[in-house]
């Protein structure tokens, strides 16, 4: 299975067009979205072609690919007009023998076994970090990224995470022991 992992979008249809193009360009089973999907946020500027109307179509159009967990941008009103869920804090996925925690990132993570890959948004910024047999990855956001970091993505596939940025280049990658 591939799986593809974005997160903070934040209404940027622009930005949510390059990410869909990149899904099917990957050929990716799945999209895992960790979180800030529609809203921008108080502390962020408005992302280029902010259209959430129009994020809220496409990602509809794609939603049986969809899983999502919750962000500190989303809100009730979000899952009223998103056709896939969206409020769930966590979720717990296992795939070709790894087991990975998607969180937003914005509250402390739970704890977790030794071995398992813990995703998380929120800071905007790509993260690649282990710490008592635990690793902990963030694909860094898809619209407004922060510290000079890349619009982009992450793939998992065949034992082997990679951050992309939207031409396709891989950014880094991560092999699983």
């Amino acid at each position: 299975m591939k799986l593809m992992i974005a997160s903070d979008i934040h209404g940027s249809a622009f930005y949510c067009k390059e990410l869909l193009k990149a899904f099917e360009n990957e050929h990716a089973d799945k999209i895992l979205l960790l979180g800030d999907i529609l809203y921008h946020g108080p502390r962020n500027d408005l992302p280029k072609g902010y259209a959430p109307k129009e994020v809220i179509a496409m990602l509809n159009g794609i939603k049986e690919y969809i899983i999502c967990v919750r962000g500190n941008c989303d809100t009730e009103v979000d899952q009223m007009v998103l056709e896939f869920p969206v409020l769930g804090e966590q979720a717990l996925l296992y795939i070709d023998g790894a087991e990975m925690l998607a969180v937003h990132g914005h509250k402390p993570f739970p704890s977790v076994k030794t071995g398992t890959f813990v995703l998380s948004g929120h800071t905007h910024v790509p993260k690649l970090e282990e710490a008592n047999g635990i690793t902990y990855m963030n694909p860094g956001s898809v619209s407004i990224p922060k510290e000079n970091s890349h619009h982009g993505y992450m793939v998992f596939e065949n034992g082997k995470f990679l951050w992309k940025d939207f031409d396709g280049n891989i950014v880094k990658e991560h092999s699983v022991k």
